[in-house]
């Protein structure tokens, strides 16, 4: 394929309807797993759809209604329209970082246009270097929200199609309210009446976070940033419902349990896939970090021999996530990207219960969900829903050149990608 350019055409803010802006202007303090990640990069996901076949279709009209539905969905979701801030004083010591409702112009709003094709996204191989292009802020990390944007929306017009790139600040939203912002922005844009705020599932802002006093007094004292990771090869791989369903029951055969799940279960497979292409010393250690939401995990809730291994992970409950936070209060850490990632590790983020085809925006179902080049190391495995759901599953894999090679001729990996 050759080389595609995305130009942009346009850029705007937008805010939620000043009529609207009904919410509190007070500071909204964060937690310890949103100051943990003020390093990391944005969280990146978008949407391709297909150009409706209707000639009456209109690239303004649509971009109108969708800035019109997002000015109404930040009435919902008003911190994500906001900046960070750093509240400092000298006696006593105070180094404070928080989410700044007032002073800022909203969300970003991006309007770009390309000569590419759908099919010059879906049919390559490998992740095409055009889909990096497709999303903003893709060399900014959390702690730029001071200054950046905290969310930033590009959609970019092909010659066939439509993609909605989404670079959403990790400190403000982690993967589930990101699609719950979807949901609903998309939710609205369905509406006959736009004007009309009523939302079936209106997200919840009742928090009492203490305020957590870092003991720094410049930021430069914590943050990092790394150069972009150009030689990483990216390749998505199908698992079908049945694929998924036989990986799950060998699995629990294996440890002789039921409670190993489908996640679990194609998680383990790749990391052995993993682990053998990156031919390890026998005797060398290797870990499979998986992402995990603590929500329903703390007391009250909020709204094969591998996999065993990852089902401990299971074991991760409210006395364990109390501990951590006082742990971590008394003495706070950032992370650091260098010391996150390394060859005996493989990493597994998203996840494959995301309702993501469920925003269509006008559209229709997408033909595909990509991410963006944040946050992508080697190791880095990648869930989503399949397209036609049915617990079928897409994973995203991303490795070294040399261990992809082998990677994905593993015997393993390609008799479970086999089964219709």
């Amino acid at each position: 394929m050759t080389s595609q350019i995305v130009n942009h055409v346009s850029e705007c803010f937008i805010k939620p309807p000043p009529n609207l802006q009904n919410h509190s202007n007070q500071p909204i303090h964060l937690t310890p797993f949103e100051l943990l990640v003020l390093n990391i990069g944005y969280i990146q996901n978008g949407l391709l759809f297909a150009k409706p076949e209707n000639q009456n279709f209109s690239i303004v009209v649509f971009l109108n209604n969708l800035q019109h539905a997002l000015s109404a969905t930040l009435t919902h979701f008003y911190p994500l329209a906001a900046r960070l801030a750093t509240q400092k004083q000298e006696n006593p010591p105070s180094y404070v970082i928080c989410i700044d409702p007032k002073n800022s112009p909203g969300v970003k709003f991006i309007y770009a246009t390309t000569t590419a094709t759908i099919n010059d996204i879906l049919t390559s191989t490998y992740l095409s270097p055009l889909v990096h292009s497709l999303f903003d802020l893709s060399d900014a990390i959390n702690h730029d929200g001071h200054t950046l944007p905290l969310l930033s929306i590009q959609v970019t017009e092909l010659i066939d199609g439509v993609f909605v790139g989404v670079s959403l600040n990790h400190v403000v939203a982690d993967g589930t309210t990101f699609w719950h912002f979807m949901a609903t922005w998309s939710e609205i844009f369905m509406l006959t009446e736009r004007d009309s705020y009523l939302i079936s599932r209106p997200p919840v802002y009742k928090r009492c976070d203490p305020i957590i006093n870092l003991p720094f007094t410049h930021h430069e004292q914590f943050t990092q940033r790394l150069g972009p990771t150009n030689l990483l090869k990216e390749r998505f791989f199908h698992f079908t419902s049945n694929s998924v369903s036989s990986l799950k029951a060998k699995a629990n055969a294996e440890c002789n349990t039921t409670k190993i799940s489908s996640l679990q279960a194609v998680s383990a497979l790749l990391w052995r896939c993993m682990t053998r292409a990156r031919h390890l010393p026998h005797d060398a250690k290797t870990v499979c970090r998986i992402v995990i939401n603590n929500r329903p995990r703390v007391d009250p809730p909020l709204l094969g021999w591998a996999a065993l291994r990852l089902h401990e992970a299971e074991n991760h409950n409210d006395s364990m996530v109390k501990s951590f936070v006082e742990s971590w209060i008394k003495s706070p850490v950032i992370y650091q990207e260098s010391g996150r990632f390394d060859p005996g590790v493989a990493h597994v983020s998203n996840s494959p219960k995301f309702d993501m085809y469920g925003c269509e925006f006008g559209l229709g179902k997408a033909l595909a969900v990509r991410s963006g080049s944040t946050n992508k190391k080697d190791g880095r495995m990648i869930m989503y829903p399949g397209r036609e759901g049915g617990g079928s599953m897409d994973v995203e894999v991303c490795l070294l050149p040399e261990y992809m090679v082998e990677f994905e001729c593993d015997e393993e990996l390609t008799s479970a990608l086999k089964i219709i």
